[in-house]
């Protein structure tokens, strides 16, 4: 752990540094209150601050004020040194965003119990830090495949559409399913129905930008949006991840399962002012398509598809009785 001493009186600071090295802790100085900002500004600056409260520059309470304002630097835990013991100060420093007070002339042992104290809330806090992030993760993606979940997905697709339509670009938005999911499940178990869906998940990562998004619509569904992308980009990357999916059987616990997708998709350009729903279901009507037509392929909807979407008539209700519909398991 590292320590910012901070103190403009070198007898105090020689003292502190053999105390601190001696106690395992690597020592950062520094003679002013200006100094000391600085690097707590920095990159990777010391989570445990001992700061005199009178210096040059900066006096250690505007660094405590200073620390406390800012919002998205991981939490510093800062121990005021003085002189005076008076019980005033001794609350104005504390309410100034100080952890702990200490008053020169200080006992060692008193400095490194206060010290632990520090690193025992510095867990503490990073525990927390931790859980938290653990649960926006889970509460913003699939479990199985740690990918974005539908509501997630479709929160970035609404943000997605916001800015293409203020820049007056395009966003690609591809359907994707697994063809014949429900035959793996029953041939092979759902076991391995999870490791196709897991593989599946990670080629179709692998072949976006870093930039664009792969969430889990539902089942055996992907939804995959591609900002920046019109008709043309959309429809030969929807035609590379078929490919791609194609190439080569998914090697699992069970031994190597071939499998396709099919893939519908829209580009937002071609409608500039449809809804989500709308752009969805415009998706899904040409997934469908590419269902009956064999499977293993693309397609990419037309402006003309909204119009059939608005008017009520939907996949399942333009299929013939003997062909499954898209979102069945194909």
């Amino acid at each position: 752990m590292r320590i910012l001493v901070a103190d403009d009186d070198p007898v105090s600071c020689r003292l502190l540094d053999r105390l601190l090295h001696k106690w395992g802790y690597e020592v950062i100085a520094a003679r002013s209150g200006t100094e000391a900002w600085e690097v707590l500004q920095a990159d990777h600056a010391p989570r445990i601050a001992l700061l005199d409260w009178m210096m040059p520059g900066l006096e250690g309470l505007e660094i405590c004020r200073r620390v406390r304002a800012r919002s998205s630097q991981p939490y510093v835990y800062i121990v005021l040194l003085t002189a005076n013991d008076k019980v005033g100060n001794l609350v104005e420093g504390l309410e100034s965003g100080a952890d702990d007070y200490l008053t020169k002339p200080f006992h060692p042992q008193e400095l490194r119990a206060r010290l632990r104290v520090g690193l025992r809330m510095l867990d503490l806090e990073s525990g927390l830090v931790e859980a938290r992030e653990n649960l926006r993760f889970k509460a913003s993606h699939d479990a199985l495949t740690s990918i974005w979940n539908r509501g997630a997905i479709i929160e970035l697709l609404e943000r997605e559409l916001s800015r293409s339509r203020r820049d007056g670009s395009s966003v690609g938005i591809l359907l994707a399913d697994i063809d014949h999911f429900k035959r793996v499940n029953d041939t092979w178990g759902h076991l391995v129905g999870d490791e196709v869906l897991r593989a599946v998940t990670g080629r179709l990562k692998r072949e976006v930008r870093s930039y664009d998004a792969v969430g889990r619509y539902g089942g055996e569904e992907f939804l995959i949006l591609l900002p920046g992308c019109d008709n043309a980009k959309l429809t030969a990357k929807a035609e590379q991840l078929v490919k791609i999916v194609e190439r080569s059987s998914i090697e699992t616990s069970a031994g190597p399962v071939p499998v396709t997708i099919s893939i519908g998709g829209i580009a937002s350009g071609d409608c500039p002012h449809a809804e989500v729903n709308s752009l969805l279901r415009a998706a899904d009507t040409a997934l469908y398509r590419a269902k009956i037509s064999g499977r293993n392929r693309s397609e990419i909807a037309q402006a003309s598809d909204l119009d059939v979407v608005s008017a009520g008539i939907g996949a399942t209700a333009l299929a013939p009785e003997t062909v499954e519909s898209p979102t069945s398991s194909k």
